[in-house]
């Protein structure tokens, strides 16, 4: 399983720079209001700001990596890596954004960041080979 682990990474840093561009979108756009006469715009407008779309594009990406993933190993080890987007986005929030990265947002980083080790260790004593899995068994009753 832990030969997949760059894929996992890829799926987390494509999940999070969609995060960041669709920020970095909408802080472009201004404060959106809605109203009737004028959604459709408002959604088009925001759709195809560059930016957006781009977030848009890389969430795509990131869940293509991530179906692949999926198809590879186990849900139970695969799924956990993607709280390492939370770690990313604070980072780069902080870097790009400016945003406040207090006592308690590290600390949260730091358990992410120990629990997706755990995890990755665990990948290590597969017994049987990521292609061999089967599928779950069925609950139908004779």
């Amino acid at each position: 399983m832990t030969k997949y682990i760059p894929f996992i990474l890829f799926t987390v840093m494509t999940n999070a720079a969609a995060q960041v561009m669709l920020k970095y979108g909408m802080i472009t756009l201004g404060p959106v209001s809605f109203s009737a006469d004028t959604i459709i715009q408002r959604i088009f407008q925001i759709v195809f700001n560059p930016w957006v779309f781009a977030g848009l594009t890389m969430f795509v990406i990131s869940m293509a990596s991530h179906l692949y993933v999926l198809s590879k190993v186990d849900l139970s080890f695969a799924y956990p890596f993607l709280s390492l987007a939370y770690v990313v986005v604070a980072l780069f929030a902080w870097a790009v954004f400016k945003e406040e990265l207090g006592t308690f947002k590290i600390a949260g980083i730091a358990f992410i960041m120990i629990g997706t080790i755990l995890i990755a260790q665990s990948g290590r004593h597969a017994t049987t080979e990521p292609g061999e899995q089967t599928p779950p068994a069925s609950t139908t009753s004779s």
